[in-house]
């Protein structure tokens, strides 16, 4: 039993001295930099990293339609329509926003219609109406290629014309509309007219 102590001792003091050895050197490696998670993104599957540069700069686009506070906004270059719907006070209840494309980038100068399903037109070629639209002879398909004027609101005004007895003395009469408020008039004044 002791040589079997012995022999082990023996054994691991061995080991040691073998292990002890001086250590080898190990060669200088180059640092490797992380990605960023926005750099992950932009990696085509099976290829590398994109060098485009962020776009610079800023954009502006009408929001229009079922939106809060609808009008001209001026947002930083590679904003999407979120973005700009949030802007512009986000949607009003019970907005269908699945009639837009969120994630798509913003295009300097466009117009952002949220809850409208199309952009209709007066004059049937652009998405431009051919000028000011009377609001006492409006339907609600004309109605709603306004500003801030969505299918709900159209509804509403062609209901309150009515109840004024078929036609508005003014353009100031659109603030007997709920929901048209002293901002939404200022942005439609420059759209409407009576007739």
């Amino acid at each position: 039993m002791t040589v079997l102590l012995v022999l082990g001792a023996v054994a691991v003091v061995i080991a040691f001295l073998t292990l002890r050895e001086t250590p080898r050197e190990v060669p200088e490696l180059e640092p490797v930099s992380r990605a960023s998670a926005e750099e992950l993104e932009a990696v085509p599957e099976g290829g590398s990293p994109s060098t485009a540069p962020e776009p610079e700069g800023e954009v502006v686009v009408h929001v229009g339609g079922e939106v809060a506070e609808p009008g001209l906004y001026t947002m930083p270059a590679g904003s999407r329509v979120a973005d700009a719907v949030e802007e512009a006070g986000g949607a009003r209840a019970d907005t269908d926003l699945d009639l837009l494309n969120l994630a798509r980038p913003l295009a300097d100068g466009e117009r952002i219609l949220v809850g409208v399903e199309e952009e209709h037109t007066v004059d049937g070629a652009s998405g431009e109406a051919g000028g000011p639209i009377d609001i006492n002879r409006a339907g609600e398909t004309e109605l709603r290629t306004l500003p801030g004027i969505g299918e709900k609101r159209a509804r509403q005004i062609l209901a309150h014309r009515e109840a004024l007895g078929g036609s508005f003395g003014s353009v100031d009469d659109l603030l007997g509309v709920e929901g048209i408020a002293e901002r939404t008039l200022e942005n439609l004044r420059p759209h409407v007219t009576v007739g």
